[in-house]
Parts: C-alpha cells; structure tokens; sequence
C-alpha cells in the first residue's frame, strides 16, 4: 500500500510536467489535435508499431518490481556480495557530494530523483510519438527492456547496498526526507540493494541517447541532456548509488542502446511474424 500511496503522490506531478512540456517543448506542427489524434495515429500504426513494444517494457518493468516475490518463490540467495569490492575500489569518494548538502540541495535533488526521473522516462515516449519517430521509440522500448533484463541478475545474486547505509560519511538524505518516500521504496526494494548496475543511470542516459540522435527536438533535447545530469548527480547526493554504479549504468546504456540500433529491424520482424501468425487464432 505504501508504493501505491507514494505513487498517488507522484503521478499527478508527473502528468503536469507531461502537460507542460508537451506544450513548451513540443512543436506545434508535432502536437496531435481532436481528430488528427485518430488520424495520425493510423498513418503511423501506434497499435501494430508502437503498443507491443510498450507492453514488453511494461511487463519487464513489473518482472523487476517484483525482485523479492519471485526469488523467495525460487528460494534464490545472493551468491555474491561485490560491495565490499567496490568499497576497496572507491573507498568513502562518494561522501564528497555531500559536503555541499543543504535542505533546499536535498528536496531539489530528491525531486529530480523522483518526479524527474519518472517524467524523463515517459515523455521520452510521448515525444517520439509526436514527432512520428516510430523507428526510435521501438529502439527506446527494445534498449529500456535490454537494460532492465540484463540488471536484474546482478540485483538478485549480487546486490549491493546503497552508501547511504553502508558509508559512515554518508546520509540517506532521501528516505529521511518522509517517512511515504521511506516505506515506498522499501515496498520495491525491501533491503535498499538494488544499486548494480544504476538503472537511474542506465534508463536515464538510454533516453538522452535516443532523444538527442535520434530526434529534431531541440528544446527537449536540452531538457533530456540537463536532466540527464542532474540525475547522475543526485544518485551520489543523496546517498544511494556507489561510483561504480554509475559507471556500470554508463556500460549497460552504451550496450542496450547498440543492441536496440543494429538488431530493431530483425526484433520488429521477428514481432510483426509472430503477430500475423497470432491474429488468425485470436479471430
């Protein structure tokens, strides 16, 4: 209940960002109107091209949500613990971040964190549907659900615990921020171990890519590139990811993004053969 009470809080703030930066960021010859909407949609094939992609990412999306059901179903235990590894490599670097802290720092990067992050993530895909780049919000679906696959590994036998708890110069400033934020997290990641790779890192970096390559957006071009950043910043501010972390985020970015790139067209037949062969049974 308290995942679902933190995204009661979180949705309608992201909705208003989408709002606005449909209308400031978008452009007018790219924003769909009443009946264009329908017509629009058609001409691109948002339910053929678009809809089976989204649904992969959402149903992978659930699968790593679902970390602790499925390994206490599998009776699976961490056969590895490389933080203590990482802590060899890096030692107490990440503490650095915060020795500018302040509360205003605190709820700006928690923000950005929360509702930035979130916001990046899903208009990411508005955008592309917009501006009718079908081919590269197939590549964004196929790299998101690349990265989301390839993480969950680590964070079931190998997970590493956030600096926050695991640095003594280092504060969990974003889950002593409310106690909503606190037990909503936890909900999803009971022991606070999910870090490697950072998928804040990963996911936010995946979208910056497509956006800025792959898209004539420029004013969201400049937002995705800002918040892309800001991202990176507060995974260390506010005391959840290790460098390590981002730098494996920074790899599995760079790896699902070629992935999407060179193999989108055999993925897309590969979906379109299976939906033909589908279709007749279903009808």
């Amino acid at each position: 209940m308290t995942a679902i009470a933190l995204m009661t809080v979180m949705a309608p703030v992201v909705v208003l960002l989408s709002i606005i930066a449909y209308y400031t960021l978008v452009p007018k010859e790219y924003r769909l109107h009443k009946g264009r909407l329908y017509a629009y949609g058609n001409h691109i094939g948002l339910t053929s091209e678009v809809l089976p992609y989204v649904l992969v990412v959402t149903i992978v999306y659930i699968l790593a949500k679902s970390q602790e059901t499925i390994t206490a179903a599998l009776n699976i235990t961490p056969t590895s613990r490389i933080a203590d590894i990482i802590f060899l490599l890096e030692g107490n670097t990440v503490s650095a971040f915060q020795t500018i802290a302040s509360p205003s720092l605190t709820y700006f990067s928690a923000f950005i964190y929360l509702f930035g992050f979130s916001f990046l993530l899903i208009f990411t895909f508005i955008a592309l549907i917009c501006a009718g780049r079908i081919s590269a919000l197939q590549e964004y679906s196929i790299a998101i659900t690349v990265a989301y696959l390839a993480a969950f590994p680590f964070q079931v036998l190998a997970p590493v615990k956030i600096t926050g708890y695991t640095l003594p110069n280092v504060v969990p400033l974003l889950y002593q921020l409310s106690p909503l934020i606190l037990e909503g997290l936890r909900s999803v990641d009971p022991y606070f171990d999910n870090c490697f790779p950072s998928l804040h890192a990963a996911l936010s970096i995946i979208a910056m890519l497509l956006v800025v390559f792959r898209t004539d957006l420029k004013k969201y071009k400049v937002v995705v590139v800002l918040l892309t950043i800001s991202i990176q910043f507060t995974i260390f501010y506010l005391g959840i990811h290790w460098i390590t972390d981002f730098f494996g985020g920074l790899v599995l970015a760079i790896i699902s993004y070629a992935i999407a790139i060179r193999y989108r067209d055999r993925i897309v037949k590969l979906v379109r053969t299976v939906r033909e062969t589908t279709q007749p049974a279903s009808e």
